[in-house]
């Protein structure tokens, strides 16, 4: 009935519908009438997917969770007619704003080790060589190409070259609160000013922990509900 009803309509405006080969072409071009869907409800946190799920709030099953990335997790219904997936769910990890391969003076520098980096031994010694740092020992650098030395403060009164730590393992805040932030390897940089850098050096591969450790954390929070089949995680 609908077919019909479609190949009057088109015949009145001029068009035609024809079949050949198994497959219907029209003399002018035809628009996909698509499905309503509904517009994704966008969330900062993991807990949030967790609830809405263990909620049922729409009354959904068999639901995927694609972990995108260690930034954004995204709840699917299955295809549909049109062969598309309705995102449910939308959530995108709020984070602090640190640029790698960027050098900052050594304040602003300081400030950004202790509010986007989780605490951890190499973060103490770093913010320990920042923070000391005399603004003449950028005359004073000694580097061989892969280490570097710096004149720092050593004491109340005293100063001393003092080896930049190089490569330093670092846990920047770059997932969601829920789960471990990752720690990689950075090539810690020093030049005039001074000015700090890092410079990322594990190839990406923390992107991989991170979204396992994403993983880890949704199984854990929707066992009972995975058990039922209901739903499905893919990353």
């Amino acid at each position: 009935m609908i077919k019909e009803a479609m190949e009057y309509l088109l015949s009145k405006a001029g068009n035609e519908v024809y079949e050949q080969h198994g497959q219907t072409y029209s003399t002018e071009r035809m628009h996909l009438v698509k499905r309503p869907v509904a517009d994704p409800l966008v969330l900062n946190t993991l807990k949030g997917i967790v609830d809405y799920i263990d909620e049922n709030v729409d009354r959904e099953t068999d639901l995927i969770i694609h972990i995108k990335s260690p930034e954004q997790v995204e709840v699917l219904k299955q295809l549909n007619d049109d062969r598309e997936r309705e995102v449910l769910i939308r959530s995108i990890a709020w984070l602090p704003e640190f640029s790698f391969d960027r050098f900052y003076d050594s304040e602003a520098f300081n400030i950004k080790l202790q509010s986007c980096f989780v605490e951890n031994e190499d973060r103490k010694i770093a913010l320990k060589v920042v923070g000391n740092i005399r603004e003449d020992a950028v005359k004073t650098v000694g580097d061989d190409g892969t280490s570097q030395s710096v004149v720092a403060r050593t004491g109340v009164s005293s100063v001393d070259n003092v080896k930049v730590p190089n490569p330093i393992t670092l846990a920047p805040r770059r997932t969601f609160v829920e789960v471990a932030q990752p720690e990689s390897d950075f090539i810690f940089r020093m030049k005039d000013g001074p000015a700090c850098a890092l410079f990322e050096a594990d190839g990406g591969y923390w992107k991989h922990e991170a979204m396992r450790n994403i993983r880890k954390y949704l199984e854990d929070e929707l066992s009972g509900t995975m058990d039922s089949g209901s739903v499905m995680i893919i990353s």
